[in-house]
């Protein structure tokens, strides 16, 4: 059995697999770094809505990438986990081709 690391390497070699990983790549990883914050401060989805208002369904749903949260709602979730946000613009890595 592959992992997970093996198989993506496999199938970035696909372009157009490498091209639909790279438009969902940011939102991936918006989720990611969610998911572990409300880990991190060992809360359920359910407690994470009680703390914020926000109903557990609705962080459910952006958890699931069904839902693109605003940045007023990603705020109130940090602030429901006693967390900061934090937002950046950092340089892409180009490769240089001669």
């Amino acid at each position: 059995m592959k992992s997970l690391d093996a198989y993506k390497a496999e199938q970035m070699k696909n372009p157009e697999f490498a091209a639909a990983y790279k438009e969902l790549e940011t939102e991936m990883n918006l989720i990611r770094a969610l998911i572990d914050a409300r880990n991190y401060r060992n809360m359920t989805q359910k407690e994470l809505s009680e703390r914020t208002g926000i109903s557990q369904t609705e962080i459910s749903r952006i958890e699931n990438g069904a839902r693109n949260p605003s940045i007023r709602l990603l705020q109130k979730l940090a602030d429901g986990m006693d967390m900061l946000l934090k937002i950046s613009f950092e340089p892409k890595n180009h490769v240089a081709t001669n």
